[in-house]
């Protein structure tokens, strides 16, 4: 029997001004919310990444794809590969992409429902997207090698 990968790993809800971020683990399947990311500029962007993937010891990204409701690509699919693309160049940690489907929809149902202020709510709602997601791609199989949820 193949040994699982041991590590963290990190989902990422793709944004151009904000990045939601969960790190869970490769052994148990467990993801949490991490933080919310606002974007600066290139390089301040790769020393946040670079820093992450260190003081974490990510073993690896997966990055969020928005696909249309068909399961075609979007816009916003492109630029999220061209992220994820950019990130495992960046740290040299292999990226995976998932399909971020209804993420952000499903994390402002729980935190309307946690009755938070509109302002809390902006505050975490990318975080939690990324957990939601990086679930779902526990759930489908993914723990370090190409998950069958995993959109090519």
């Amino acid at each position: 029997m193949a040994e699982q990968p041991r590590g963290r790993i990190a989902g990422i809800d793709y944004g151009t001004i904000r990045i939601g971020i969960a790190l869970g683990d490769l052994e148990t399947g467990i993801a949490g919310p991490y933080e919310t990311y606002t974007r600066c500029n290139v390089d301040l962007d790769a020393k946040y990444f670079v820093e992450l993937a260190s003081g974490e010891r990510l073993k690896r990204f997966v990055v969020g794809l928005p696909v249309h409701l068909d399961g075609h690509e979007s816009q916003k699919s492109r630029e999220a590969r061209e992220f994820g693309a950019w990130l495992g160049q960046l740290t040299g940690i292999p990226v995976d992409y998932f399909d971020e489907r209804f993420t952000s929809a499903h994390a402002e149902v729980i935190l309307g429902e946690a009755n938070l202020t509109k302002k809390r709510r902006k505050a975490r709602i990318d975080q939690l997207a990324a957990q939601i997601m990086l679930t779902a791609y526990f759930e489908a199989g993914g723990q370090g090698q190409e998950s069958p949820g995993s959109i090519e």
